[in-house]
């Protein structure tokens, strides 16, 4: 029987990434996912409904994770054709053309996006127009409600699925659903870590206070001043941008980037690796100066790894994107979010604490990450780098002096 963990210990809520298999596949509906104090989910058995039959503890892929074995892959770099919706995409928009392809299909697509309250969750869309709401990235992590179930009964009605999410939910929806489906196609977001829902709904009632209730939408990754520069932009009912600020300096960002407030179980991942379940693998593909100098470099490329028959066959049906296949070394020897879990932050206990003892969480966030003079100095240097057309340059220059 899978343990409790709402009030578990750091070291035991290590062991489980809140992928929800286990409560999807329990015959009784004795096990619910609810929030600890940091806004993670994590399982709670009713015992008194359990009647031990051991599903839950063979779903979770922690418990028993899949072994790694190598086998052909296809890498490709991918941007959409669609200016206006690789504009609004993270990256290339490479997902918004698979979803694109499933849906013709007359499929459906599940994948995070903000609800009313810009809470992020998984959502089920059957209409083009809404794959909007998937574009961009979301730092923290989606609650996935009953997707799994809905997942299946889809696949058993012979719909064409499309699922998107982090590579740990990718590899919990395949471990609850037991066997391949020719009609399901699963797309993994190479993801850093997954940040606090708690920290993130706190920096929204912040920026809510200073802006009014009348946000439209929170985007952590907006191409606001260019691709390469992660910027978080803030919109209002009317589309405006209302606030705007770098990773160098938003507050949110900063607290992300620094890894002290991640989920436990991000900082010893054991979904981090090349040979995965998925159909695809995408992120970001930022040197594609150094692969194809014929494709464009600051409004978003994708990396992507194919991993299956299946998505070679897809993929090779889609004709919305431009490509270039290279050597999958061309594209992953630069990344390392693939590969390394992100480090433990030392003072994660500490913040977390002041975090959730403070009147106002996002007071806290602010002491931890304060808009120094230092702040406004690298602030106001990367804006001029950025309109002065040298910000690409110069960080490629620092980052082959620093070796990354």
């Amino acid at each position: 029987m899978i343990k409790n963990l709402l009030n578990g210990s750091f070291e035991e809520k290590q062991n489980c990434c809140g992928c929800t298999a286990c409560s999807a596949i329990c015959p009784k509906h004795c096990i619910t996912m609810q929030r600890d104090s940091e806004g993670f989910l994590y399982p709670v058995v009713n015992e008194k409904e359990c009647v031990g039959c051991g599903q839950c503890e063979r779903v979770c892929r922690i418990k028993n994770p899949v072994k790694e074995a190598e086998f052909e892959q296809k890498a490709f770099v991918v941007q959409l054709l669609d200016e206006t919706q690789r504009r609004e995409s993270t990256s290339g928009g490479a997902f918004t053309a698979i979803a694109r392809y499933i849906l013709e299909k007359n499929g459906v697509v599940y994948g995070a996006a903000y609800d009313d309250d810009l809470r992020v969750c998984h959502f089920r869309v059957c209409d083009a127009v809404e794959l909007r709401r998937f574009r961009n990235s979301k730092y923290v992590q989606s609650f996935l409600g009953d997707a799994f179930s809905k997942v299946k009964e889809d696949l058993k009605q012979g719909r064409w699925v499309c699922f998107s999410g982090t590579p740990c939910q990718v590899e919990g929806l395949k471990s609850y659903l037991g066997r391949d489906y020719e009609t399901l196609v699963t797309v993994d977001v190479v993801c850093r870590a997954v940040g606090s829902p708690t920290v993130f709904e706190s920096y929204m009632k912040m920026q809510k206070k200073k802006y009014g209730d009348n946000i439209s939408a929170i985007l952590f990754r907006d191409k606001h001043h260019g691709y390469k520069y992660s910027n978080m932009t803030v919109r209002d009912n009317e589309g405006r941008v209302v606030y705007a600020r770098g990773v160098e300096s938003d507050p949110m960002l900063r607290a992300f980037f620094s890894n002290i407030c991640d989920r436990p179980s991000c900082y010893n991942c054991l979904f981090k690796k090349r040979y995965r379940v998925s159909d695809f693998t995408i992120w970001d593909c930022f040197q594609i100066h150094d692969i194809n100098s014929d494709m464009d470099d600051d409004k978003g490329t994708t990396n992507m790894l194919i991993h299956t028959d299946k998505g070679r066959r897809i993929f090779g049906e889609i004709n919305s994107v431009r490509r270039y296949e290279c050597r999958p070394e061309d594209i992953l020897v630069p990344q390392s979010a693939m590969f390394k879990s992100v480090p433990y932050n030392f003072r994660r206990e500490a913040f977390m604490k002041d975090f959730s003892e403070s009147p106002s969480g996002s007071q806290t966030l602010i002491e931890y990450f304060p808009d120094s003079y230092s702040v406004k100095i690298k602030r106001i240097a990367r804006l001029i780098l950025v309109k002065t057309g040298m910000h690409d340059r110069v960080k490629r220059i620092y980052k082959k002096v620093k070796g990354s």
